[in-house]
């Protein structure tokens, strides 16, 4: 499909991959292809009424783990509990949390990072250069606002462009 591997995946047996920019259901294909030409296998959470029959087994079997959303579901806290019962969790999110345009980043993944003392990695695909890789290993401190403005930084200074540029908005808000 003419993409380049940037990176090899991450060396490490858990970690949390960041999906950026997430602009079309096309950048879970693309990373999905990469992580499995490398050998490795990557996670994604998933709506637990996606897993009914028939699409429980292949779910799983692309990496969806099933999670429960709505009114006293705690996402973080299940994620937290998938990365204590696993040897092995490259989990990837994307913490734009839509793939439409969104100034507000969500920072769960800090929350589980931190919980399941798991080191962050700055992946991404970018569209334009038709590049994609699990980025940089990114120290988290104290200070979840000033890190996510960090992340966005790189993002922003990388230049990664999304299948959909006008959905992806890396930090309007850093000027």
């Amino acid at each position: 499909m003419g993409w380049r591997v940037m990176e090899p995946p991450v060396p490490e047996p858990k970690c949390i991959i960041l999906g950026v920019p997430h602009t079309s259901a096309w950048d879970f294909i693309i990373s999905l292809l990469y992580y499995n030409s490398e050998g490795h296998k990557a996670y994604v959470m998933v709506k637990d009424s996606f897993f009914r029959w028939p699409f429980g087994r292949p779910l799983r079997a692309l990496g969806g783990i099933p999670v429960k959303q709505g009114k006293g579901a705690n996402l973080v806290l299940q994620v937290i509990k998938e990365f204590q019962s696993r040897e092995i969790l490259h989990l990837a999110i994307a913490p734009e949390g839509t793939r439409k345009a969104t100034e507000r980043w969500k920072t769960g993944f800090h929350t589980i990072a931190r919980a399941a003392n798991v080191p962050v990695y700055l992946g991404y695909f970018d569209w334009k250069r038709k590049e994609i890789g699990r980025g940089e290993k990114f120290e988290l401190t104290d200070d979840v606002q000033g890190d996510l403005k960090r992340i966005r930084q790189y993002y922003k200074d990388k230049g990664v462009v999304g299948k959909h540029p006008e959905k992806f908005t890396p930090g309007s808000d850093l000027e």
